[in-house]
């Protein structure tokens, strides 16, 4: 059966992660703010929630309808059809958002909408009860200016728990960030990589399953692994040929702290990963770090200085990360901040900049490119 299919997004990252879906091999994409959409069939959700490295879930969206009532918003649910997904015996909850609409109240939509579905349920069971002691099932109603649009998660965890990570720094990024920003500066095994502020590994970690071509959902679950509709042993499937595609490239990212306290997190982190024997973590200042080769790349997510008298050690720090790059033959640098004074400290304007999203925090990517030919 075919779905209409939801890649959610961070800000900023929708391109990129159309850009995976296109080499995945799905054209006919629909790209706005927040998410990707497409089509595909229950083979296509296991593939693209154990291959998509820089979305955060991926859902099914049900159906979309205006509603500016609540007697719309539920009559509009119960037309849906729920049961040709949701199993007799699913636990059904509900989440909402609403922006810009006449319904407001997020916890009354909720509740409508989970008395519609039940509704909906009934008329493809034929019963009057649902014991709700199988498979999870999470419902989203989301309200942007009148129209209602209803989804199925089938990420279950969002895609960037990718089952590693089990301890993080005082300020982690998000795994599929990190992958976005390596996916960004076309970063190819063959050039050297270095992140020389690397708190608990995340850019070397996700850099690395890049260069290995391991499928980020490879050691992880998915909430649709339960369902009915779900065709017997496909994640297994998938699973098996995700492994196949695991590459012998041999090459080693550099990653390096002032803090060596980290190293035992992000080595712990790596090992997890399966990715350790490609990394190599040392305890740096980032004002130390040299090298002789050409054509390096350094990612990295550095300090930002948030917290209050932190300001002169940041500007300090980014001083310093600007005169190491400078010292460099012909290296590109990719770093990301919410630092708006970054460049002045750094020294030098970037060649692009782009604004993300670390969490809730505005950041901006700011690319310093070599003048090695990287192809588009």
């Amino acid at each position: 059966m075919f779905y209409k299919l939801i890649a959610t997004a961070t800000f900023g990252l929708e391109s990129i992660v159309a850009k995976e879906l296109k080499e995945l091999g799905y054209d006919d994409l629909t790209v706005e703010n927040g998410r990707v959409t497409f089509e595909g069939d229950e083979r296509d959700i296991a593939i693209c929630n154990m291959w998509l490295r820089t979305a955060d879930r991926v859902l099914i969206k049900v159906g979309e309808f205006k509603a500016e009532s609540f007697e719309e918003l539920f009559e509009g649910t119960k037309a849906l059809d729920f049961g040709s997904i949701i199993s007799q015996d699913g636990f059904m909850h509900v989440e909402g958002k609403s922006v810009k609409s006449k319904l407001h109240s997020v916890p009354d939509c909720q509740s409508i909408v989970k008395k519609a579905v039940v509704e909906s349920m009934k008329k493809k069971y034929n019963i009057e009860h649902f014991t709700e002691d199988g498979p999870e099932y999470k419902i989203e109603i989301s309200l942007l200016k009148d129209i209602a649009t209803l989804t199925i998660d089938t990420s279950g965890a969002g895609l960037h728990k990718r089952g590693y990570r089990e301890n993080a720094g005082t300020a982690p990024m998000k795994e599929t960030l990190a992958a976005a920003i390596v996916l960004i500066s076309k970063w190819e095994p063959s050039r050297l990589l270095v992140d020389p502020m690397c708190g608990s590994g995340t850019i070397p970690i996700e850099a690395a399953l890049i260069g290995k071509n391991i499928a980020p959902g490879l050691h992880r679950k998915f909430v649709c692994e339960d369902w009915d509709m779900m065709p017997p042993n496909i994640f297994e499937e998938i699973r098996k040929h995700a492994g196949s595609c695991v590459n012998n490239k041999e090459f080693v990212i550099q990653a390096s702290d002032k803090d060596g306290r980290v190293f035992n997190t992000a080595r712990a982190n790596a090992e997890k990963a399966g990715v350790s024997e490609y990394i190599n973590f040392q305890k740096v200042p980032v004002e130390s770090f040299s090298s002789k080769k050409k054509y390096g790349v350094i990612i990295t997510n550095p300090p930002y200085g948030e917290r209050l008298g932190e300001e002169a050690e940041v500007e300090e720090l980014y001083k310093n990360v600007g005169e190491v790059y400078r010292r460099l033959n012909e290296w590109s640098l990719y770093l990301i901040t919410s630092y708006e004074g970054f460049e002045k400290c750094f020294g030098q304007k970037s060649d692009k900049n782009r604004k993300l999203y670390n969490g809730r925090l505005k950041c901006y990517l700011y690319q310093y490119i070599n003048k090695i030919k990287i192809k588009d």
